[in-house]
């Protein structure tokens, strides 16, 4: 095992020398420790159940649900592998990925006769763009085609990533993204994916901090290493 991090290590080392010298690097961080975690603030779990939503973790995603909870419960907090990260030559994380992770954002509404309507939205093989502070995903509406790569939330920066070195070997990175809110095309595909209208209701989902975005990092091999083909969400 030590080995085999000491190999890992002066692996993510030449890489990021060759990035001083080269274009932008991408990293597989599959066979490496990372995750994702979104974390939905209150503010959207309220916006969500107020209007008959839920989310499902699919693919390589986890659903985390509050110890005592049952299985049936909705979860609020998903953790993704990481498993590609971009390097650019001023030796910057220009961009990190969770491919083969999705969302499915469901709605169910009864009609007048008491008949149950569900609507939805998948979001999948998501993609930090720090250089641009926002969140990409591969976003399909359910029965519709799939937008590659969709501008799906902003972000914040509300703690930088920070690599700690711990003898004899050891390089984590622990990193917080906070504000995440909607691009104003997210606020019109949302409302046409889970069939919302109304001023007001678009305007609080356009006002809606969704939550928060938790890298953690470490170079140490992961067993097994994290599927990065990606989610495609069945016809």
């Amino acid at each position: 095992m030590k080995l085999l991090t000491i190999r890992s290590i002066s692996f993510a080392a030449a890489t990021l020398a060759m990035a001083a010298s080269a274009n932008a690097l991408t990293i597989d961080w599959s066979g490496l420790q990372g995750t994702s975690t979104i974390a939905f603030s209150q503010s959207a779990i309220s916006l969500f159940k107020a209007n008959g939503g839920r989310v499902n973790a699919l693919g390589n995603t986890t659903a985390v649900l509050p110890a005592g909870s049952p299985a049936t419960a909705a979860a609020w907090t998903f953790v993704l592998p990481i498993t590609s990260i971009t390097i650019t030559p001023t030796l910057k994380i220009g961009s990190g990925q969770a491919s083969g992770s999705a969302l499915d954002i469901v709605r169910k509404v009864a009609d007048e006769d008491g008949n149950v309507l569900t609507s939805g939205i998948v979001l999948a093989n998501f993609i930090l763009d720090y250089t641009n502070k926002k969140v990409l995903a591969d976003s399909t509406t359910h029965g519709a085609a799939t937008l590659p790569k969709f501008a799906v939330f902003n972000f914040n920066v509300a703690t930088p990533l920070a690599l700690k070195y711990k003898f004899p070997l050891s390089i984590t990175g622990h990193e917080v993204l906070d504000k995440l809110a909607l691009t104003s095309p997210a606020v019109d595909l949302f409302a046409t994916s889970l069939g919302l209208s109304g001023d007001a209701v678009l305007a609080l989902v356009a006002g809606t901090d969704f939550g928060t975005l938790t890298q953690d990092i470490a170079v140490m091999v992961r067993k097994p290493a994290a599927s990065k083909t990606p989610y495609v969400p069945a016809p």
